[in-house]
C-alpha cells in the first residue's frame, strides 16, 4: 500500500505545483492575453472584462515572479512599460492547448451528450 500512496503523491505534488501557478480566475486569460500580442496594460485590461486595475497589476507582478512574463519599462515621454511572453512560458501552450481542448469536448458532451476521446496519459493508479 505504501508504494500506491508514494506513486499518487509522485503525481498529485507537481500538479498541485503547477496548478498553484496558474490557477485563479485570470492568469490563465493574462497569459493568452499576452501571448496574442497584447503588451501594454491598457491592451491587457481591455482584453480581458471584469479585471480591475489592482488585480491586473498583483496578477502580472506573479507572472512575472514565475518568470512566465518580462515587464519591460520604456524610457520615452510617457515611460511606458510593456509585457512579453518568457521563452519559459512557451511551455504552457501545450497545457493550455489540452485544457482548450478538454473544455470544448466538456461543454459538447454536457450540452450536446457527446464528446470526442482523447488518448489517455500515463497516471499510476492511486
Amino acid at each position: 500500500m505504501v508504494k500506491k500512496v508514494t506513486d499518487c503523491l509522485g503525481t498529485v505534488k507537481p500538479v498541485r505545483d503547477a496548478l498553484d501557478v496558474i490557477n485563479g480566475k485570470w492568469k490563465l486569460s493574462i497569459i493568452i492575453s499576452v501571448a496574442m500580442g497584447n503588451e501594454r496594460f491598457t491592451d491587457i485590461q481591455e482584453s480581458i472584462p471584469g479585471i480591475t486595475p489592482k488585480v491586473l497589476t498583483k496578477e502580472l507582478k506573479e507572472l512575472e515572479e514565475h518568470q512566465l512574463l518580462k515587464r519591460t519599462i520604456i524610457d520615452d515621454y510617457p515611460v511606458r512599460i510593456s509585457y512579453k511572453m518568457e521563452p519559459y512560458a512557451d511551455t504552457l501552450f501545450p497545457i493550455i492547448n489540452a485544457l482548450k481542448i478538454w473544455g470544448l469536448n466538456h461543454r459538447k458532451k454536457i450540452f450536446d451528450k457527446g464528446y470526442v476521446p482523447a488518448g489517455k496519459i500515463d497516471i499510476p493508479a492511486c
